[in-house]
């Protein structure tokens, strides 16, 4: 299955569908975007849709089976297609976040510090702090 996503005008993700691979394939066998996104428009009878092809398989630039990462990101309700970066970008969490050119994610301006194995067992985490700039240590 190939996944697309539906883009408004601020080119913003409205839906994610999935369509047969085989729909995607022109007269030579060759899987086409143009022949997906042109099924779409006119399933959804609105041929002024706009629709990007996204991969299940990329997240952070790293095509989970090894193969060739596709626009950075899967794309998901709420995140933005950047046509210069041709990726698919996450809601910014936190102004302060920088956005990772190299994987199209947002990175805190601190790294998260790593939970001893005594934090892991007692199931402590972190969660980041807008305020203060820095990571609070949850303990449950």
């Amino acid at each position: 299955m190939a996944s697309f996503a539906k883009l408004n005008s601020d080119n913003v993700v409205l839906k994610v569908e999935s369509v047969a691979n085989a729909v995607l394939q022109d007269a030579n066998g060759i899987e086409q975007e143009s022949i997906g996104v042109q099924f779409l428009k006119n399933l959804y009878k609105d041929q002024n849709s706009n629709w990007k092809q996204t991969s299940y398989n990329t997240i952070a630039g790293i095509h989970r089976s090894g193969g060739t990462p596709f626009r950075k990101n899967h794309a998901n309700i709420g995140y933005t297609y950047d046509e210069d970066r041709d990726a698919f970008i996450p809601p910014k969490p936190f102004n302060s976040w920088i956005l990772n050119e190299t994987t199209c994610q947002w990175e805190a301006p601190v790294v998260r510090p790593t939970l001893t194995q005594e934090q892991i067992d007692n199931n402590n985490f972190y969660v980041w702090n807008e305020e203060q700039q820095n990571w609070d240590l949850i303990e449950p």
